[in-house]
């Protein structure tokens, strides 16, 4: 069993950005999971949301600014961790990948978001992602719950994919089949309550993943990796 740490160790910072992700590593963790939109100037960057409401309290949407617009919107979490983290900015992708130069046991999973895909269309973003993450590509792993954005990074030449399923029904496990991807992701709770996972080339990704006991579960059931946000709680644990 393998801890992700989902958005960094977004329990204790605010995730998705740099000190989440530091911090992450610091802990111990080898895998780290994070989101990916794209700029008004198409540069990725690593956002969930494509607004900046929930994490910075301001107005606006990241596919409207450029990434030097970017600079000056604090996304430090204020509601959870007050001044803590006063002035972390939104980390470029390419800040991220920075992190690989000299860890090269990490692997990071890079979710494209379906945002950005319905706003800039397929092709460009996911080229902009995978140019991006081309000198740490043997380290990085393409997902996105947009089938046919996992599908064209195969497509393109990257080497590693995983799908995040919306569901369990019959047709996902048809298309997965046929997709192969490495890693196939989903949220404990939209998991059967029992019984064995779709077995298949891939291995299996289950996130929303906070408590040990639900883990140790999950891995009696064929599921060799946890992603977790809780990233400290579950690697003192573990």
């Amino acid at each position: 069993m393998q801890l992700v740490a989902h958005r960094g160790n977004a329990r204790d910072c605010p995730e998705n950005t740099l000190p989440a992700f530091q911090s992450a590593l610091a802990l111990g963790a080898r895998f780290l999971e994070l989101d990916v939109q794209l700029t008004a100037d198409n540069v990725p960057v690593v956002l969930h949301d494509p607004t900046f409401r929930r994490t910075a309290g301001v107005a606006g949407c990241v596919h409207d600014r450029t990434v030097a617009e970017l600079a000056g919107i604090d996304v430090g979490e204020k509601r959870r961790f007050g001044t803590r983290y006063r002035g972390t900015a939104i980390p470029r992708l390419a800040d991220v990948v920075d992190l690989l130069n000299d860890r090269p046991d990490v692997t990071v999973f890079v979710e494209i978001k379906s945002e950005s895909v319905d706003r800039f269309g397929l092709d460009l973003v996911v080229r902009r992602v995978i140019g991006t993450i081309a000198t740490r590509a043997a380290q990085c792993v393409v997902i996105s719950f947009d089938f046919d954005a996992v599908a064209h990074a195969r497509t393109l030449g990257h080497a590693r994919i995983g799908w995040v399923l919306s569901d369990m029904r019959t047709r996902s496990r048809d298309a997965a089949a046929g997709l192969e991807p490495e890693f196939l992701f989903v949220d404990h709770k939209k998991l059967p309550r029992s019984g064995p996972l779709w077995p298949g080339a891939w291995q299996w990704v289950v996130y929303e993943v906070a408590t040990m006991p639900l883990a140790r579960g999950l891995a009696q059931r064929g599921v060799q990796f946890i992603e977790t946000m809780a990233v400290q709680k579950m690697m003192k644990a573990v």
